[in-house]
């Protein structure tokens, strides 16, 4: 259970720390456990203190004690019991909803996508909007108003906002903290773009790579909510995976892991033109699809404008477009191989407007099960376009959670 491993983790580290400085940090278990207690909260609540000692591996009089902290502090409280044994009744806790609440983005070329909730995961109300062609700050703009339009419209006070989660296209370098490879978001190129979120929403600001952060949001609520370590794997008019190793996101020295439009599965990996945008997604791509149906042998019909229209042309039986997408989920196999020749996921999930397509699913497992000896569970999202959402609004939630543990707001 990843919450035991994580108690399990952190007392290795304060026992390690102990031993160094031959003293017990009692400040420091306590908190850990407090932390380990309120994530059994946030996560089963409402829940019973035993379910609590289940969940975390804690014994029972410590969960009590650090129930009773978290009680005095306002973080849980009472909210029914639950008739166990003949005679006997247990209190259930959950988290104080009044305590704040998050905001969850994703920005994509298009449109955006935003979601407020409160401390205990709830989504309280979702929105839409076609993106700021004018782009750079804007695109900020635009999202600050969309946050404070839905915050007013779930009826929450602005001054709960804690925290804010971001996902969006490119890579935010971990050392310099500039947005890299944004080139369809105009102006975002090289911006500072937590800064200026931060000054737009006035709180700290999660931002990630919305194909890493689909893969959290698969994590808190969809297919990988009990897997480890998976990969999720987006095709669409780009490229990209995100991979959840041990529980963590795992985004490399650059934040560029997972970057695999750039893997060298092409006839000639070496042409020039795959330079800009990756062999694999010049051959994998939406306008890679729409390009093979202008040679595809017995095309007859006009050129498709679009890929939806070639796999629209797949589900009615039409036989040039069926090969096509046979062909398309063979890459997409190709691609689950070379990464699961490095990272061994338990699972990958399949997202984006052309790996979501169920029509994609089937090849590319045979194929993938053609190169791998062994082959991970490989599924389609269930969470469909929403997943870089949900990762927002998971990782804001993550941040504001340790923020009432850590920041200093115990009684």
């Amino acid at each position: 259970m990843a919450t035991q491993r994580r108690v399990r983790r952190a007392g290795r580290a304060s026992a390690a720390a102990s031993s160094r400085s031959g003293r017990i940090n009692h400040g420091l278990l306590r908190q850990l456990t407090e932390q380990a207690v309120l994530e059994a909260v946030f996560r089963h609540g409402p829940i019973t203190r035993p379910q609590i000692a289940g969940q975390t591996g804690l014994s029972k009089p410590t969960v009590s004690q650090a129930v009773a902290r978290l009680e005095r502090s306002g973080l849980v409280h009472q909210v029914g019991h639950r008739r166990g044994m003949p005679g006997r009744v247990a209190t259930l806790y959950s988290v104080n909803q009044q305590m704040g609440f998050v905001v969850g983005v994703d920005v994509g070329g298009s449109r955006v996508r935003a979601a407020v909730a409160n401390l205990p995961g709830e989504i309280l109300f979702e929105e839409q909007r076609a993106t700021h062609q004018r782009g750079g700050g804007y695109v900020v703009r635009q999202i600050a108003n969309m946050a404070r339009a839905m915050a007013t419209r779930a009826g929450i006070d602005w001054s709960l906002l804690a925290r804010a989660g971001i996902a969006t296209p490119g890579v935010v370098d971990p050392r310099t903290r500039r947005l890299h490879l944004a080139a369809n978001i105009a102006s975002w190129e090289g911006m500072r773009l937590e800064e200026a979120l931060v000054a737009a929403l006035g709180v700290p600001v999660e931002i990630g790579n919305n194909v890493n952060l689909a893969a959290v949001g698969e994590k808190w609520q969809g297919l990988a909510r009990d897997v480890s370590t998976f990969a999720y794997l987006a095709v669409g008019a780009g490229v990209g995976m995100g991979l959840v190793l041990d529980d963590e996101l795992f985004v490399g020295a650059r934040g560029a892991a997972g970057e695999i439009a750039y893997l060298p599965l092409a006839p000639d990996p070496l042409d020039p033109r795959h330079r800009s945008h990756g062999a694999l997604e010049d051959m994998a791509g939406g306008s890679a699809i729409v390009a093979a149906a202008g040679s595809a042998p017995g095309w007859d019909r006009p050129l498709p404008a679009s890929a939806e229209e070639v796999f629209r042309l797949a589900r009615e039986g039409y036989e040039p477009a069926r090969r096509i997408v046979e062909e398309e989920g063979g890459r997409i196999g190709m691609a689950i191989a070379s990464a699961c020749g490095v990272i061994d996921p338990e699972l990958v999930v399949l997202g984006g407007g052309i790996g979501g397509n169920p029509l994609v699913l089937e090849p590319a497992k045979a194929t993938a099960s053609a190169l791998l000896p062994f082959v991970p569970r490989i599924e389609t999202s269930m969470l469909g376009d929403r997943a870089a959402l949900y990762g927002g609004v998971a990782v804001a939630l993550r941040a504001a959670r340790d923020d009432l543990l850590w920041g200093g707001r115990r009684a």
